[in-house]
């Protein structure tokens, strides 16, 4: 059985492995010219940022082996922080003391083309689940609603 590995591109304009490809392309927004790098399988770039000119200052500066390595950190780390992000924005947490005895209340959303869903739970302070229900995707987790909840007994907020 053989794996199919594309062949590396190394041109002056597209530099590509297995996993990355960046494109030197003509920017549109000016007379300049950028880089897009796409992960493999995308079909939109992962990353696009300027690049620099050639010394004709007219082309742009051809892509080598060290450029390609940086601009393949630069758009992993970019990926990394955007699902960081992405993930902070769907997982909320807080930890309130109650009667003497902390209580992490936390809202997870998962997100769906068809309708997001929601989750609000709470935890001792062992991690053990005290209670958990489902609530609008626009439930809004803060130190007052955390505490209502508990004091409804873990009612589901409307």
């Amino acid at each position: 059985m053989t794996v199919d590995t594309p062949e590396p591109i190394q041109q002056a304009r597209v530099w590509g492995d297995a996993q990355w490809t960046a494109r030197v392309i003509k920017n549109e927004d000016d007379d300049g010219w950028a880089v897009a790098m796409y992960l493999a399988g995308q079909s939109e770039p992962a990353l696009v940022g300027p690049w620099t000119m050639g010394r004709d200052k007219k082309n742009p500066k051809p892509l080598d082996t060290a450029a390609f390595h940086t601009l393949v950190k630069t758009a992993k780390e970019f990926i990394r922080r955007s699902e960081q992000q992405r993930h902070a924005q769907l997982n909320k947490n807080l930890t309130l003391t109650v009667q003497g005895r902390p209580i992490r209340v936390l809202l997870s959303i998962v997100p769906d083309e068809e309708g997001a869903s929601a989750t609000l739970s709470a935890q001792d302070e062992f991690g053990e689940e005290l209670a958990r229900v489902r609530v609008s995707p626009a439930f809004k987790l803060n130190l007052d609603s955390a505490q209502a909840w508990i004091e409804s007994g873990y009612a589901r907020p409307h």
